[in-house]
This record gives structure tokens, sequence and C-alpha cells, in this order.
């Protein structure tokens, strides 16, 4: 079992995405990055510098961005197309569907800074239904690390999987909370706390949170699992079904959309193969403008927020 103080050291994931590219480059010359004229956000200067033959700016043109990825690819390339995640996956979702997923190129799609991390950019910024976008689109796994060390190993997964992959990598510092000797893998969750009264399921930098919230419902007397759902799709649906057979009520946690993300996925496997108690926690409409600690809060994305979601959803069923 992991815990997060509040204390807890934090990481900006965008330095070990990158760090870990630059490894892997230095190994593998099939790996090129392409991006949007966002290599600063990005964090791929170092890659740059040591790579400037392997990095294509194409400007501010996600479409293009997409579709020279997947000619690269088609090249024998291992092409990581990196971009803020609201414009790769809002404006160039035809090419995601048409150019990758349909005809099964081995592009990595880097979603950079999604849900609020723009904060005070507003609604045009905020990235909240990519997770929506990409699940819809078959064929495409999405994977969304929850801390550093877990990026590091997604972007080697990445690598080797040979298939096309959305890849959501935080912007804002998050704690580490992969315990030692996890490795990561494609459609299988991580526990990160044991409990037997109510599971909750996470992603991203939602995962932390859900962990501090395990702790805080001991001190309630309540027995809390936490998974970290990284791999969205394929979702561990073993994992899903023995939380909702063992423990009976299940609460999911994600920064973005409600409709369409992981909350949406977790509903359609319980509601299908066993009914329990749910509540979804995340984003239920246009999100408005203000810092990402503004949002969270308001839309209940905290420790608390899940503590509290979890006692009154137990408080029904008891």
């Amino acid at each position: 079992m992991t815990v997060v103080a509040e204390e807890a050291p934090t990481h900006d994931c965008r330095v070990d995405f990158a760090d870990e590219l630059i490894a892997l480059a230095r190994a593998d010359e099939r790996i090129v990055a392409v991006c949007n004229d966002s290599v600063g956000s990005s964090n791929l200067v170092k890659f740059r510098e040591e790579f400037p033959d392997r990095l294509i700016n194409v400007g501010i043109a996600e479409q293009d961005l997409v579709g020279v990825a997947a000619g690269l690819a088609n090249a024998g390339f291992i092409p990581f197309a990196s971009a803020a995640a609201p414009f790769l996956t809002g404006r160039a979702l035809e090419q995601i569907k048409a150019d990758v997923a349909y005809t099964h190129r081995h592009v990595v799609l880097c979603g950079q800074s999604p849900g609020m991390a723009y904060g005070e950019l507003g609604p045009t910024h905020h990235s909240i239904e990519d997770l929506s976008w990409m699940r819809a689109v078959p064929g495409l796994q999405i994977i969304v690390p929850a801390d550093p060390v877990e990026t590091r190993q997604a972007v080697r997964w990445a690598v080797e999987s040979g298939v096309p992959t959305y890849l959501r990598i935080p912007r804002f510092k998050i704690p580490a909370v992969t315990p030692v000797g996890t490795s990561f893998e494609a459609g299988r969750a991580t526990r990160l706390a044991e409990g037997s009264d109510v599971a909750v399921l996470a992603v991203g930098t939602m995962v932390s949170r859900a962990v501090e919230a395990a702790r805080l419902l001991r001190e309630d007397g309540v027995s809390a699992r936490v998974l970290n759902m990284a791999s969205v799709e394929p979702l561990d649906t073993g994992a899903v079904l023995a939380a909702a057979r063992e423990t009976g009520v299940i609460v999911t946690a994600e920064e973005g959309l409600l409709s369409g993300g992981l909350g949406a996925a977790v509903a359609r496997v319980v509601a299908e193969r066993h009914p329990v108690p749910l509540r979804m926690l995340g984003v239920p409409s246009f999100a408005p403008t203000g810092s990402t600690a503004f949002l969270l809060e308001h839309f209940g994305l905290t420790a608390q927020g899940v503590r509290t979601a979890a006692r009154e959803l137990l408080g029904q069923v008891r």
C-alpha cells in the first residue's frame, strides 16, 4: 500500500517524458518527434538539441502534425506526435481516426497539458473532452500515467507496443505513487491501497488524490481500495469487476468530462456484468476560467472531494 502525504515531493511528468524519449532515441534511430510549434511546452528542447534532424516542427497545423506522423510510421519510423492535448485531439481528430487508428499506424500521440492544466486560459484550452473523443476511436490505446515512474514506463511501452497510442502527459506537478518494482502493462490496473468498503478507481492526476482520500477515509473507519486505471483502453475489466464484487461500492475520479471518459468505461462494465452503486467524479460540462487549483476544488476533484463522495455513497447503501 502506498500513502501519499500532503508534503510529498512533486514532479513534472513532462520532464520524465522527454528524458525517457531521449534515452530511447539514443538506442533506436527510428524514434522521431513531431510537434506543432510546441517544442518548449512539450519539453522537447533537449531532444531537438541532441537530434536536430529527428524533430519536425510543422507549425500550428495539428492536422498536418498527425498526417506527417502517420507517413513517418508508414516509412518505418516510430513518431511521437506531441502537442497540447486540446488541439491535438480536437483539431486533428479526423486524422487520428483515418490516418492512425484505421490504418493501424504505430504513432504515439502525446497529449501535453491535458485536463484543466491551462487554468486561466479558459475553456478553449481545457482538455476535458480528450478521453471521451479518443475512446470513441476504435483500435487506439489510451494511457494516462499517474506519476513520473509510470510516465517513463508508458513511454517505453509505447515504443515497444507497435500499436496506435494516445499518451496523456500532465502539466502540473504531482507526487509519486507507483510502488517500487511495479511495471506498466496495458490493460492492467495497479492496486495502490487495499480496502473492502469502497473502491476508488482513478486516473492520471487524480490517482495521488485518491490515495490521500483513502488515508482520510481510514480515519473515518472506512476501508477504501484504490486502483490506478492508467490503461483506460484497454480497460482492466477484471479489476473493475473484482472491485464491484468485493466492495460493492465504486467511485471513479478523473480530470476530464464525465460523458465518455474513465467513469463511463467503468459504468458500462459494472452495469452489464455486476451492477453496484457508482459515483463518477469529473467535469460535467464546460469548465470556467480560473487557476487549476480553483477548478479542481470547484469540481470536487480533490482528496477531500473523493472522501466526501465515498462517504455519501456509502451512506445511501448502508
